[in-house]
């Protein structure tokens, strides 16, 4: 499993280049968050690589199982909170709709890349969080939150990351969207952006302790380079809402296999 966390942040790494580059040209990527992630990102980074480390002296069972196990919580329990979460925003705008028909006067349909959350207030409580440094975040829409409230998200994602493997988009991106307010696009796409560097030092970090399989980690990269394009471009055609949904399915494929895997002893190749 060690091995797994390490590799699979090497091929992160290259993915998110070619993802990011896309997203960057469509306007999703906010560069001043982003940046402002990655300090957070790679100290979490790096408490979570050395949480693996101490279980690796304690035996190879032991991160099997506590990773897996971990891994296989974080993700349904993530997925489950989106589809729902999802579905309500859908609905309440459905249901706008239509007593707007109803009332006969006309609701103004969000644009491509406007969002909107059941949880919005939950965002609107941490802008209101008057914690200096405050800035402004113009491509996410943001007129004032915290410094440290992002830092904060920042640091809680490379923790995740750094001890269960991957960018941590798993729990990053939904974080972005539903604690600090970023519109689904920009948090899919400043995600992205923030992953290079994080990973990139996450990959370093677990390379040194010899946990990277780069000869995997170059392999992966060929199919993840045409999926991040084309995943990137899909982001077009869909509202906020539809995208998280879209996202609901992949934590719990992950899921699926690691519990097989600790079940079985073995591993899907």
């Amino acid at each position: 499993m060690n091995f797994v966390v390490g590799t699979d942040l090497a091929h992160i790494v290259g993915k998110s280049i070619v993802a990011a580059k896309k997203h960057r040209a469509l306007g999703n990527v906010d560069l001043r968050l982003g940046l402002i992630m990655v300090i957070g990102t790679i100290a979490g980074v790096e408490v979570g690589a050395q949480g693996i480390e101490r279980l690796k002296h304690l035996g190879r069972a032991n991160v099997d199982q506590v990773v897996g196990i971990a891994f296989v919580v974080v993700l349904i329990s993530i997925s489950a909170f989106v589809a729902w979460e999802s579905w309500q925003t859908i609905k309440m705008q459905r249901e706008r709709e239509r007593k707007a028909e109803m009332s006969g006067i006309g609701v103004r349909k969000l644009g491509a890349k406007e969002d909107e959350s059941a949880f919005d207030h939950i965002a609107r409580k941490i802008h209101g969080i008057k914690l200096p440094p405050m800035i402004k975040l113009r491509v996410s829409g943001i007129e004032r939150v915290s410094l440290w409230a992002i830092l904060l998200v920042a640091f809680v994602g490379g923790v995740f990351s750094g001890f269960l493997g991957g960018g941590a988009g798993y729990i990053r991106m939904p974080s972005m969207v539903y604690l600090l307010g970023v519109p689904t696009h920009v948090a899919v796409g400043t995600d992205l952006f923030e992953i290079v560097i994080s990973a990139s030092y996450g990959t370093l970090t677990h390379a040194i302790k010899g946990n990277v399989d780069i000869m995997i980690a170059l392999v992966m990269h060929t199919g993840a380079a045409i999926g991040a394009q084309i995943g990137a471009a899909s982001t077009e055609y869909f509202r906020g809402p539809k995208i998280r949904l879209a996202f609901v399915p992949l934590p719990l494929i992950g899921a699926a296999i690691v519990i097989y895997s600790l079940l079985s002893g073995r591993h899907l190749k």
